[in-house]
C-alpha cells in the first residue's frame, strides 16, 4: 500500500485515531455489517432511479436506518424521496451529518460484466454508483450511532437522504429549507478509480431547459403556415456555439437536443433544449447564462417563435476545509486500499481493454498523496452544503483503475464485489473521521474558524437556484 507523507498536524491525528478503542470498535462493527452493506448496495443498483423518482431507494435507506435505531422525518423540502435520519442527543455534543446520493443516471443499463452488456427492458443504470454512495453512508452512519450507545458520548449523528444530484440539485433545496443550520460538521464520499482525501474545489452550474413553441402545419403541403420550434432550438444551439470564443477561460457548456419533434413531415410546434453552464465562480455562471436567455430570445424572434426557460439546477463550487480534510486523510490512511481476489482481478483486466486509460491495477490498492487545493472539474450540489456547513469528502476504488464516471464500466463494477469494497472502505474512513469529531470538539471548532476564513465575514449565501420548488418531473419521460 502505498503511503502519504504525513504533515506534522496530520500526523497527530492519526496517533489520535489509529490504535483506540473506539477505531476498533468501529472497523469491527463495518466489518460485521459488510455483506448487509454490500447487499444493499446492490439492491439499489439492480433498481436504479432517476432524480426524484427514487421512491424504492429512499424506502430502503430508511428502512435500514429505522431498523438501527434512527428517527426518521420523511418527505422534506419539497422532496418526497428526501429524508433526514437522526439518532443521539441533540445539543450535548456535536452534531455529525452524512450525505446519502440514490440516484442513477438515463440511458446507463449494464449489467455486471466487463464486457458492454445493456440489460433488456431497463434505460437507466447506477454509472456514478450512488448505489454505493447511498449504502456505506448508511453503514458509516450506523457504526458512529452504535459508538454512540456503546460509550454514552454526547453528540447527534444524522443521515440525509439526498435525492438528484445528477442536475437536480436536491442538496439546495435542503440547505434553503434550513435543514443543515444546526449541523457541525458534514462528511460526505464518492465512487471513483482511485483513493483519495484530497479537498480542492469543483465547478459551480446551473442547469435548464430553454423550450420554444411555434407552429404546427403539413410540412410538404403547406410549410409557410408553420413555424419551426426545432428551427429556434437549431439556431439558439448555433448561437451557444459561437458564444464559446468569448466566454471566460474554464467556462463549460453543454447541451442536448431533449425534443426535436414527433415526426419529419410535422413542423414541430414544440422543442425543447437542455443546457448545463458550469464555472469555477459562480459569477461567471449567472453572467454566462443570463447570455444565453437573450441568444434564446434573439432565435426565438428569429424564427419566428417563442422561447421559456426553466432553470432544473444550480450549485455552488465546493468550499475545501483544510482541517477536515487531514483528519478525513488520517481515517484513510488508517483504512487503506482495495484488495482485489483472482476472479476481481480477472475482471478488472477484461474491463480495462476497453478503456482508454489503463493504469496499474495496483492503483485500487494506493493511497493518492492528500492536497488541499485539487480543482475539480465536476459539479456537485454537496457545494451549496459546503458554503454553509464545513464540510469534507473523500473517494474511494469502487471501479477499476481508469473507468471514468458516467460509464458503463463504471455501472459494471459498481454492481459487484470490486464497488462493494471500495464502499465499505468509504464507511469505515466516514466513520473513523466522524468518532474522531465526536472526541474533538476543539477539531470542530477549528474546523469552523477555516470555515468562517474561507468564507468572509461579508459572505451571505443566496443560491444559484433561483426556483421555489424542486423540479420533481424533470427525468419523467413524457407519456405517448
Amino acid at each position: 500500500m502505498k503511503h502519504t507523507r504525513l504533515r506534522p498536524g496530520l500526523l497527530l491525528a492519526v496517533l489520535s485515531l489509529a490504535g483506540t478503542a473506539a477505531a476498533t470498535d468501529v472497523i469491527a462493527s463495518l466489518d460485521a455489517y459488510a455483506p448487509r452493506q454490500a447487499a444493499l448496495g446492490v439492491q439499489l443498483w439492480q433498481q436504479p432511479e432517476l432524480g426524484y423518482l427514487e421512491q424504492a431507494s429512499s424506502a430502503l435507506l430508511q428502512q435500514e436506518l429505522r431498523q438501527a435505531g434512527f428517527r426518521i422525518q420523511a418527505g422534506v423540502a419539497g422532496m418526497p424521496t428526501a429524508f433526514v435520519a437522526r439518532y443521539g442527543t441533540k445539543g450535548k455534543g456535536p452534531v455529525i451529518a452524512l450525505l446519502a446520493e440514490m440516484d442513477a443516471l438515463p440511458g446507463m443499463a449494464q449489467a455486471a460484466a466487463p464486457v458492454r452488456t445493456p440489460i433488456a427492458g431497463q434505460d437507466a443504470g447506477q454509472a456514478c454508483g450512488h448505489n454505493l454512495f447511498g449504502a456505506a453512508s448508511v453503514g458509516a452512519a450506523r457504526a458512529i450511532a452504535q459508538w454512540l450507545q456503546q460509550t454514552g458520548n454526547p453528540g447527534e449523528v444524522r443521515l440525509y437522504g439526498t435525492p438528484a444530484e445528477e442536475g437536480g440539485s436536491g442538496k439546495v433545496y435542503m440547505t434553503k429549507a434550513g435543514l443543515f443550520d444546526d449541523v457541525d460538521v458534514v462528511l460526505h464520499w464518492h465512487p471513483s478509480a482511485e483513493n483519495s482525501a484530497a479537498q480542492g474545489t469543483s465547478l459551480a452550474n446551473i442547469s435548464g431547459k430553454f423550450r420554444f413553441q411555434g407552429r404546427a402545419a403539413h410540412a410538404a403541403i403547406a410549410p409557410e403556415r408553420g413555424r419551426s420550434a426545432l428551427d429556434g432550438v437549431e439556431a439558439f444551439n448555433h448561437m451557444a456555439n459561437l458564444m464559446r470564443e468569448h466566454v471566460p477561460d474554464g467556462t463549460r457548456i453543454h447541451y442536448i437536443i431533449s425534443n426535436g419533434g414527433a415526426a419529419p413531415n410535422v413542423v414541430p410546434a414544440e422543442a425543447e433544449a437542455y443546457y448545463y453552464v458550469r464555472h469555477t465562480d459562480p459569477a461567471v455562471v449567472r453572467d454566462v447564462v443570463e447570455r444565453l436567455r437573450k441568444a434564446a430570445e434573439g432565435a426565438a424572434m428569429g424564427t419566428g417563435t417563442t422561447v421559456a426557460f426553466e432553470q432544473t439546477g444550480g450549485v455552488f463550487s465546493l468550499l475545501p476545509n483544510d482541517t477536515l480534510g487531514q483528519v478525513m486523510q488520517a481515517a484513510l490512511q488508517q483504512v487503506g486500499g482495495v484488495h482485489y481476489d483472482a476472479d476481481e482481478q480477472a475482471f478488472a483486466q477484461r474491463l480495462q481493454q476497453s478503456l482508454e486509460k489503463q493504469p496499474g491495477l495496483e492503483q485500487a490498492e494506493a493511497l493518492q498523496p492528500y492536497r488541499a487545493d485539487l480543482a475539480g472539474s465536476a459539479s456537485t450540489d454537496v457545494g451549496d452544503v459546503s458554503w454553509n456547513v464545513p464540510t469534507v469528502g473523500l473517494s474511494t476504488a469502487t471501479w477499476v483503475p481508469g473507468t471514468p464516471a458516467h460509464s458503463w464500466q463504471a455501472v459494471a463494477a459498481s454492481g459487484m464485489s470490486i464497488g462493494a469494497k471500495g464502499a465499505l472502505n468509504a464507511a469505515k474512513a466516514m466513520a473513523l473521521a466522524g468518532v474522531q469529531l465526536l472526541q474533538s470538539p476543539e477539531t470542530v471548532a477549528k474546523a469552523k474558524q477555516e470555515f468562517d476564513a474561507r468564507r468572509g465575514p461579508q459572505f451571505r449565501y443566496t443560491p444559484l437556484l433561483q426556483r421555489a420548488d424542486p423540479p420533481l418531473d424533470y427525468r419523467r419521460k413524457p407519456e405517448g
